[in-house]
């Protein structure tokens, strides 16, 4: 605003023109107010006169320029067919059709040659897979020595499996090794609530896999008819970012459902042995429970056998499974073993040996593995026609690891007399300690 402008029109409120008039104090001629056409009505009526043509000129371009505007827009949308709804794209390859999402609706899986697309709803695959797996509950008793006296309390341990063969005589599952080690017995539940006892036919301790079986006359008809054969994939073609899902029996709660991306491949994993793996990474959540269950991909085929035990409870979004190209092998030559049976107490195999554990204070002290050390053989037992020396000491029995004699006398429970047996020791040769394996026909108890 300009001093001493004034708004024409009435002050009242009714009607105003919406012009300013503006009265300068000198202008043109000398500055003098009464000269010439300086007189507030001549300025009036000139500026007045100017500013409402200029104003007319300008709304007139305004609306013209709106006008052939929405034309031309209105020209575009028809050529290129913009207001029409968007159309399924076609890639490169011509081998698949992806559906344009729109909000509220689920990306659904499409899979052409070879293109994968990712999908937001697994039920279904989920649903088709689901019979395939198991719960597993695991009783156990756990010692521990106090003051030169041993303690005892029995726990139940939660787990996972999968179905993968099933014969006239057999329903065969596997899970983690850690899952059935030191178990007194193993209750499976299967999808429709059923439950059967399962016993051991062979484990890898290395590879954290077991293999285990429930006899069929076990299962009524309604379970052998719920129950399926889980399919197995190839994880070697799994690919970065590939969609997987995770199913077990998280925390014991029964069967539960993660999805996630793989996040890694061929990731090596230390654990506090030093030994090493080479496992599947995920973001899919794997809790105490899902040991032993499935890591399935999009097609619902196992890629993976998922571990708890990789990683402990210190880590967030962050998952391991055996891949289970590297897994099969094992799995199969597991499979072959005979199912074992715990024999009546008195009536286990015997060695001929006397035995001392190795703790870990000891072994760090005097630079031998951990382990049972042999301390005595006696002459003409299965040990000695075995070829076990004194100073042996005892790491592995049919497989599994062994720490300490109670470890031994768990395995043990399995085999009878003239059981045919691999044990491995470790040996002082030249030196250093190397393994042995023996092989050993157990003999009667005296």
């Amino acid at each position: 605003m300009y001093e001493n402008e004034i708004y024409s029109g009435d002050r009242t409120g009714e009607h105003t023109t919406g012009i300013y008039q503006s009265y300068q104090t000198g202008s043109g001629n000398g500055g003098d107010p009464n000269c010439g056409n300086n007189s507030p009505e001549s300025g009036k009526k000139k500026r007045s006169g100017g500013f409402a043509r200029k104003l007319l000129l300008c709304a007139c371009l305004g609306l013209c320029f709106g006008l052939f505007g929405g034309l031309g827009f209105y020209a575009v949308q028809q050529t290129t067919g913009m207001d029409r709804a968007p159309q399924a794209t076609e890639n490169v390859q011509g081998n698949a059709v992806i559906p344009t999402a729109t909000p509220g609706s689920d990306v659904k899986l499409t899979t052409a040659g070879d293109t994968r697309i990712v999908s937001s709803d697994v039920s279904d695959m989920v649903a088709d897979v689901m019979p395939a797996m198991v719960s597993i509950v695991k009783d156990y008793t756990e010692t521990a020595n106090f003051w030169g006296r041993t303690y005892s309390e029995d726990k139940q341990g939660s787990g996972s499996g999968i179905i993968v063969a099933q014969s006239d005589t057999e329903l065969v599952l596997v899970t983690n090794h850690h899952v059935v080690d030191g178990a007194s017995k193993l209750t499976v539940t299967f999808i429709n609530g059923s439950t059967a006892e399962a016993q051991i036919k062979g484990s890898d301790a290395d590879m954290d896999l077991a293999v285990i079986a429930i006899p069929m006359d076990r299962l009524d008809e309604s379970t052998r008819n719920a129950i399926a054969v889980a399919r197995m994939g190839d994880s070697e073609s799994l690919r970065l970012g590939e969609q997987v899902v995770a199913i077990g029996n998280a925390l014991g709660y029964g069967q539960s459902v993660s999805g996630g991306w793989v996040s890694a491949l061929n990731r090596e994993v230390t654990f506090s042995d030093g030994s090493t793996g080479s496992f599947i990474q995920t973001d899919a959540a794997i809790n105490p429970g899902n040991s032993g269950g499935a890591l399935v991909n999009i097609n619902g085929e196992v890629v993976g056998i998922n571990s708890s035990k990789i990683g402990g409870e210190y880590v967030d979004g962050i998952g391991f499974a055996i891949p289970i190209s590297a897994a099969r092998p094992i799995i199969e030559n597991l499979m072959t073993k005979e199912t074992r049976f715990k024999v009546a107490e008195g009536e286990t195999g015997y060695m001929g040996v006397s035995l001392q554990t190795v703790t870990e204070e000891f072994a760090y002290l005097y630079g031998v593995p951990e382990g049972i050390l042999v301390t005595g053989v006696e002459e003409g037992s299965a040990a000695e026609a075995a070829g076990m020396l004194s100073g042996d000491i005892i790491t592995r029995f049919e497989g599994e690891k062994i720490h300490s004699y109670e470890d031994l006398q768990e395995v043990m429970q399995y085999y009878g007399p003239d059981s045919h047996v691999t044990v491995v020791v470790k040996r002082l040769l030249n030196g250093s300690y190397q393994d042995m394996q023996l092989e050993m026909t157990l003999g009667k108890r005296p």
